[in-house]
């Protein structure tokens, strides 16, 4: 959690940190990104749209609507989320995109 915190903030530093469904989020008017900790997995949630253009590269990974889990026993692929949290943030500031 501590490692996807700090990627998270390094893109969006001015973002404000909340908790939203019992999850930490980052938010600027708009929620941008969460995540969440389970038993077996940490869960990212950058919403399906930001995910589309990593398609190929989230294959290997289990992937939910909008949601990609990475397993905890497998280092943190940092940079694909650093990219895809880039695309999400931009997403919001240039086009105001909602939740989705």
């Amino acid at each position: 959690l501590r490692e996807m915190r700090a990627i998270l903030k390094k893109v969006a530093p001015k973002s404000k940190e909340a908790v939203k469904w019992g999850m930490p989020v980052f938010e600027e008017g708009r929620i941008l990104f969460a995540f969440a900790a389970f038993k077996s997995h940490l869960n990212f949630m950058p919403t399906p749209a930001a995910m589309k253009p990593f398609a190929g590269e989230l294959a290997r990974y289990t992937t939910g609507k909008g949601s990609i889990q990475f397993s905890y026993d497998k280092p943190l692929p940092k940079s694909l989320i650093r990219k895809i949290a880039v695309f999400r943030l931009k997403e919001v500031r240039d086009n105001d995109a909602r939740w989705m």
